[in-house]
């Protein structure tokens, strides 16, 4: 198995304090691929939109990046790089995990900009909440499209994975990873359900024997997944652009395949899942009582029951 995921939170930097706007404009689009104006004033904590407004007049001008117009009311620009940004940030160390699909088209953008914005948008209400709390998650605590190769030729593809340093959990410094997925509604929710298998299927996967008297041996093998990480990340699934009777199907279907999936309901025991409403999470922050735990009974989830649902550090 490889992987493209990152190295651990200590080891990770984004530019420096006394990079220059432009620079940190170039790593939040190389980092996220999509980014719209109203999301990079937030990730990068910008003093002025007129200032970001210039650096990107600036940058578009040198054709490292370009602009996509969003259908939407208040015509928003969503950026990305293009060919010659991809190639003139290759080489940034902060960026050494960026992802393998780069956008560097106006067609390209158009079409994949709703999902990409709704990660983006995900991970920014972790962003506001890690400031508000003084916790540790900034623009380069992200990493989307993390992939990990499966058995078979198979692929776990994690639109993110998270970085999260707690300042105080329990009383204590922690540090948190987390994959996320993000669903759109585009998908049937058997399909969404069935992302589980892959992540039950990476936990569960360990390096294979080359001989036969190494049975045991293997049966008493490190499992893959600690190649990368101290502790299997949480898996989050946030919901977005459905009705609230969706949401419920979706997460009751979440919660069905945890029950019924032996090698899912195996990682369940042992790994913190949960699911909440992308919404919610703008609204509250990801601290709220937001998130329905995904293992136990599959009794209906419902909306009106919000003492059942927790933040998810307590998932």
């Amino acid at each position: 198995m490889t992987s493209s995921a990152s190295a651990p939170q200590a080891e990770r930097a984004g530019p420096a304090p006394g990079e220059t706007l432009a620079h940190r404009v170039l790593a939040a689009l190389a980092q996220h691929r999509v980014v719209d104006t109203r999301q990079l004033q937030t990730l990068l904590w910008t003093g002025s939109r007129q200032q970001l407004s210039a650096i990107l007049v600036m940058l578009r001008q040198e054709h490292l990046i370009d602009f996509i117009t969003l259908p939407t009311a208040n015509r928003l620009r969503a950026w990305y790089l293009t060919r010659r940004g991809v190639h003139a940030t290759d080489r940034w160390p902060e960026l050494r995990d960026r992802s393998r699909y780069p956008i560097t088209g106006k067609t390209i953008a158009s079409l994949v900009a709703a999902h990409t914005r709704a990660v983006v948008d995900t991970h920014l209400t972790f962003v506001r909440d890690a400031r508000e709390h003084g916790d540790d998650h900034g623009p380069w605590d992200w990493s989307p499209e993390t992939t990990h190769h499966l058995a078979d030729g198979d692929l776990l593809r994690a639109d993110a994975l998270m970085y999260y340093g707690a300042a105080s959990l329990r009383g204590a410094r922690a540090q948190l990873q987390a994959f996320v997925e993000v669903d759109r509604a585009t998908e049937n929710s058997g399909k969404l359900a069935s992302k589980l298998i892959k992540y039950a299927r990476f936990y569960a996967h360990t390096p294979p024997s080359t001989a036969r008297r190494d049975a045991a041996r293997q049966q008493a093998a490190a499992p893959t997944w600690q190649r990368w990480y101290p502790v299997f990340p949480r898996v989050l699934f946030v919901l977005s652009n459905a009705r609230p009777s969706d949401y419920q199907r979706r997460i009751e279907d979440l919660r069905g395949m945890v029950a019924e999936h032996p090698l899912v309901a195996r990682m369940a025991s042992k790994v913190p899942l949960g699911a909440a409403i992308l919404s919610d999470l703008q609204e509250h922050g990801p601290r709220a009582p937001v998130w329905t735990h995904l293992a136990g009974p599959p009794e209906r989830w419902r909306t009106d029951k919000p003492a059942d649902r927790c933040a998810w550090t307590d998932l």
